[in-house]
Formats: structure tokens, sequence, C-alpha cells
């Protein structure tokens, strides 16, 4: 593929993954081809180099004959996401602040200068697509001391299938019940201080109670809805 090809694939691959994390794709929905060149004006050879980017990073499955869909979300793939996440990334963590020099020092400490420095929501009340790619970034230079690319492939892969659960159920809820900030500072403070216990804790503390929020709020609907059937 030339290079006014490939940077074009770049740029849908991007927005099209952004669509996803903002829920503007339902999860497990298909991803047609035809549809997908009319919304984004694309050829159909660059929407074969970008959909297989997806499935590496886990937003979207494949399926021999049938193409590929969003990837499905429920309580019990989130529980299951949650346990692995918890059982890789403090690790990952641990093993970050050990190896890394002052240079991932300095490094965290950008990252989480510039997070929180980004609005969280945007004019039109949304999580703001600044944070978002800021948020993500801070947390990748929290793990990429580790000095194992294996480890940090998988724990990356994890926070990419998360981020469907994050932005896609979230909502008001997480921002409203939680301090983000308060969160995101403590983890940059242990990492820098080279605390690994600490950094491992809070990390997983970050994680799990994601979960739980994402599954109050699915609660939440869940139940609306079948008030509102009922009714």
């Amino acid at each position: 593929m030339n290079g006014t090809a490939s940077t074009r694939a770049d740029a849908v691959f991007r927005v099209l993954r952004h669509d996803i994390l903002r829920g503007r794709f339902e999860p497990g929905q298909k991803l047609r081809l035809a549809e997908l060149q009319s919304r984004y004006d694309v050829s159909s050879g660059v929407l074969r180099e970008v959909l297989p980017r997806l499935a590496e990073q886990g937003l979207a499955t494949a399926t021999a004959q049938q193409g590929y869909r969003v990837v499905t979300v429920s309580e019990s793939g989130l529980r299951d996401l949650t346990d692995a996440r918890v059982a890789l990334e403090p690790l990952v963590a641990r093993m970050a602040t050990e190896r890394g020099d002052v240079e991932y020092e300095g490094a965290v400490l950008a990252a989480h200068h510039a997070l929180a420095r980004a609005p969280l929501t945007g004019e039109d009340g949304d999580v703001s697509e600044d944070w978002i790619s800021r948020h993500e970034t801070f947390h990748h230079t929290v793990l990429q001391g580790c000095g194992n690319s294996h480890l940090l492939d998988a724990a990356e892969r994890l926070r990419r299938i998360s981020a469907v659960y994050r932005y896609w159920s979230a909502g008001e809820t997480e921002r409203v019940h939680r301090d983000l900030a308060a969160e995101h500072r403590a983890i940059c403070e242990a990492a820098v201080a080279r605390d690994g216990e600490a950094v491992a804790t809070l990390l997983a503390e970050h994680i799990e109670l994601t979960t739980r929020l994402l599954l109050q709020s699915t609660g939440r609907r869940t139940a609306g809805a079948e008030q509102a059937t009922a009714g």
C-alpha cells in the first residue's frame, strides 16, 4: 500500500476507533463494508486494512463468512475482563516502578500533567476526545517502563477492550461518583516515588471501582427499562 493510502487508513482507523469508543456503534453491531464506505467516504480496500487492526486491539471480532462486528459487552464479560486486568496491570506497573529510570519518572509526571490539564467533558457534555487521548497516554506511560514487551502488549490490549465498556456504559455515573483526578494523582505519585506495592494497589482499586460503577449503571438502566415496559 502506498504512502497516501496508508495515511488514509491511519486516519480512518482513528475515526472509527473513536466512534466505537464513544458508542456511535452498538456493542455487537455488524461493521458492514458498504455502510462504512458511505459513512467515512473511503474505499473497501482501506477498510480491509482498518478492520483487522480494530480486531487486533480487541475492539472488534471477526467471524468466518460473517465479517467484523463491534466487540460485545456483558456483565460476565466485564467481570472476567476486570479479573484479568487486576491480575496483570498491577504486576506490570510494579515492574515498571522497579525497572524504570529517571526518564520513566519524568514521562509519568509529564503524562499526568497533561491529563490533569485536559477538561473531562466537551461542549456536548460527553467525555472529551482530548481527555480520552491523554488518559490512555497516562496509563500507558505508567506501565511502559516494565521492560517486558509481551506483558506490556497484553496489558494494553486488555485496557483497550475495557475502554468499550468504560466509554459506552459509564457516562455520567462514573464522572459524578468518583474523584478521577485524585485517583490519577495518587497513581502518579506512587509511580514517581518508585513504590511498587502502592502503585499496584492503587491501580487495582482504580480498575475495580470502574467496574463497580459500570455494573451499578447497567443495573439502573436495566431496572428502568423493565419498569417502563411494565408501565
